[in-house]
């Protein structure tokens, strides 16, 4: 469990395994006097923030900057200058440049259905992706006793209730082990209208009953044909639980990478532009320096 003192890195590594965004806060600058050194980082998520910038109204300004910043869920930079002596109030008196980097959060939403031998073979594997995995199933004694950072055990009689917390675009994989809990929990998601993606896991002559009976209430048929099934990739094949999790996974990652937007192939800032910011950062420090310089000899003049 983290808690404040959590260091930076960990905190980063936890919240990026839980899908959460997350500001990161640097001190790339200091001229002066001031609390910590450059390079000092913490961490801002919406609910907490970990590790420290030296405490103070420092910390307090730049966790509220941070938290504006996550606000707008974009992936982005920013730079502030702190002249911590007029602007804060703080006794060191030096100015301090800080970074802002925020990283959003992962919107997969994923809601797995049966804690069987496949989805014990399908759930470590989604531990160890950018989703958030909602495992769903009555018997408590099949999950296992520590659920992964990213994934939620949901322990219910009632499956079907749990789609309606499910946000829109969310994937669904079916695979429990009754045929009409699983036409059930298939005709709820349907009636939403409003799923990325539906696998379901079983022979053609099962597909082809639930064809029938979709159609027998009056389910849209373009939605029906939304549906994976059998599911995972075709040209992946095999009957063992591990076989069919790789083809199941391998067909989620597939569609949710063809959804993403490209980035550049970078960590953080880019030296251009980290560069700038610094000249930037020592011409406010100049101007600061010259501006107090001049205050004191109005004073000493009057």
């Amino acid at each position: 469990m983290m808690t404040p003192n959590t260091c930076w890195v960990d905190a980063v590594k936890e919240l990026t395994a839980k899908g959460e965004a997350y500001v990161l806060v640097t001190i790339l600058g200091v001229r002066g006097s001031a609390p910590r050194d450059s390079g000092t980082k913490m961490v801002v998520s919406s609910h907490a923030s970990f590790d420290t910038i030296g405490g103070g109204h420092l910390e307090h300004k730049a966790t509220k900057i941070a938290l504006d910043i996550l606000a707008k869920c974009e992936q982005m930079q920013h730079l502030e200058h702190f002249p911590l002596g007029p602007k804060l109030g703080q006794c060191c008196g030096g100015t301090t440049s800080v970074l802002f980097e925020s990283f959003t959060s992962s919107h997969i939403n994923i809601m797995l259905f049966g804690a069987g031998h496949v989805g014990h073979a399908i759930a470590p594997m989604l531990a160890g992706l950018p989703v958030k995995l909602h495992w769903v199933d009555e018997r408590e004694e099949l999950f296992p006793e520590v659920a992964a950072n990213n994934t939620n055990h949901v322990i219910t009689d009632n499956p079907i209730d749990e789609i309606a917390n499910m946000p829109a675009n969310s994937y669904y994989v079916v695979l429990t082990h009754n045929h009409q809990r699983d036409f059930d929990i298939c005709s709820a998601i349907l009636k939403r209208e409003d799923f990325k993606y539906l696998g379901l896991i079983g022979s053609d002559t099962k597909w082809k009953r639930f064809q029938q009976r979709f159609d027998h209430r009056g389910i849209k048929k373009e939605l029906v044909n939304k549906i994976a099934c059998p599911v995972g990739l075709s040209n992946v094949p095999g009957k063992l639980p591990m076989e069919v999790a790789v083809s199941i996974v391998g067909e989620i990652i597939g569609l949710y990478q063809a959804e993403l937007e490209p980035t550049p192939n970078k960590q953080g800032v880019e030296w251009t532009q980290l560069k700038s910011m610094i000249d930037d950062q020592e011409q406010y420090a100049k101007q600061t320096d010259q501006s107090q310089e001049q205050k004191g000899s109005a004073e000493l003049t009057q």
